[in-house]
């Protein structure tokens, strides 16, 4: 990494730091959005007493005159979240990372999830802004968001995905 870079980088988790403490949130309950901002993707961790969970949605804008647009990606931060309800069932392959491989899971089309505490960051990749905001009702999600929950919780509660290996498929030429 260059010497630029590396500035940049301590100036931006400096000031992670003390976002959390405007926000008034343990250190450790802001790992999950941490990791959701900067590798990507849906995180959930167990630590001490407390269960946190970052979860991922993509929302693109696009204007067809322009023919330009972004991806905003909003995440949620959720410390002890309760899954509510949910509805319906999609079966699908997932990818863990403590797995190799992937297996074929099901999964709610829709979920409701409250937690003591929820917190909605916004990336938005046109004007380089990290908005964050707390919210205080229970959110509902459908599709890939609602699949993301459902595995992240089956991380906080049962620790390992379970699912069917791949090569239970069967190639077929049609």
């Amino acid at each position: 990494m260059e010497y630029e870079d590396l500035k940049k980088l301590l100036k931006f988790s400096f000031n992670e730091k003390k976002i959390l403490q405007k926000l008034e949130l343990p250190e450790d309950a802001f790992l999950p959005l941490i990791f959701s901002i900067r590798f990507g993707g849906d995180w959930s961790v167990k630590k001490n007493s407390r269960r946190l969970m970052s979860i991922k949605e993509k929302i693109t804008k696009y204007d067809d005159e322009k023919k330009s647009g972004c991806t905003l990606e909003r995440i949620y931060l959720f410390l002890n979240p309760q899954i509510l309800s949910q509805e319906g069932t999609v079966h699908r392959l997932e990818k863990c990372s403590t797995k190799n491989e992937r297996e074929l899971v099901k999964r709610p089309y829709k979920v409701s999830v409250n937690a003591d505490y929820i917190l909605q960051a916004e990336l938005d990749p046109v004007n380089l802004k990290i908005h964050l905001k707390k919210i205080n009702t229970p959110l509902e999600f459908t599709g890939p968001t609602a699949y993301g929950v459902s595995h992240e919780m089956e991380h906080l509660d049962q620790g390992v995905v379970k699912g069917k290996p791949f090569w239970e498929f069967q190639y077929v030429i049609d």
